[in-house]
């Protein structure tokens, strides 16, 4: 089993994003999924991955969607005292077998990491929108996270963000670690998405290449 943490910026698309790979895990891959959601004052996220995965596509059982209220500062609850989401991991791992356990972050800034008891692997995700800035700008989510994804790049041209400002950037501040550029909605580097995605599920002997 991996525990994939997925972090970011409110409305950066951290939500659709497990969404999308939650979909693809389990009818492409055939793997089992669960997800645990962080929001600061409500179970907006999860009660949305609720309706969409379980009730619409019916792709999960409703036992594999947690969602929790961390009713305060949003990385305090995967960094300093990440308790409640390893309560949270304990009981899904008890209800079912899983192969994949997502787990959002509440909406935060950059500097926001995840504890490495809490998440093997970690997602970083930006929004084209929010401006071509913040890959620039470095900060421990951007720079330690095992992947930086970069959302909404159809955006770009109605907010002038410079996607290959951002793409030097990301690979001054990021070394060797990957970097990826999609837009979900037109499906601009979904392809590179999968790739990474399926290379770590590969060293962790879940999946065949």
């Amino acid at each position: 089993m991996i525990r994939i943490g997925v972090l970011g910026p409110v409305g950066s698309g951290k939500t659709t994003l497990i969404e999308f790979l939650a979909e693809y895990l389990v009818r492409k891959e055939g793997l089992s999924v669960g997800i645990i959601t962080n929001d600061v004052v409500s179970s907006h996220d999860a009660l949305r991955i609720y309706q969409n995965l379980v009730l619409k596509e019916k792709l999960l059982p409703k036992e594999n969607v947690i969602g929790i209220v961390t009713g305060g500062c949003p990385h305090t609850a995967i960094r300093e005292d990440p308790s409640v989401n390893l309560r949270a991991l304990e009981t899904l791992i008890k209800r079912t077998s899983l192969d994949v356990i997502f787990i959002e972050s509440g909406g935060d800034n950059v500097m926001s990491t995840f504890s490495p008891v809490l998440a093997d692997y970690t997602i970083f995700v930006l929004d084209t929108a929010a401006g071509d800035k913040y890959p620039g700008k470095g900060g421990l989510g951007i720079q330690e996270s095992d992947l930086l994804v970069v959302n909404k790049i159809d955006l770009a041209p109605f907010v002038g963000a410079d996607l290959e400002k951002m793409r030097r950037d990301a690979e001054k501040i990021r070394k060797d670690k990957p970097t990826v550029f999609i837009s979900l909605k037109t499906g601009d580097g979904i392809d590179d998405l999968i790739k990474i995605i399926r290379s770590e599920l590969e060293l962790e002997g879940l999946i065949r290449s």
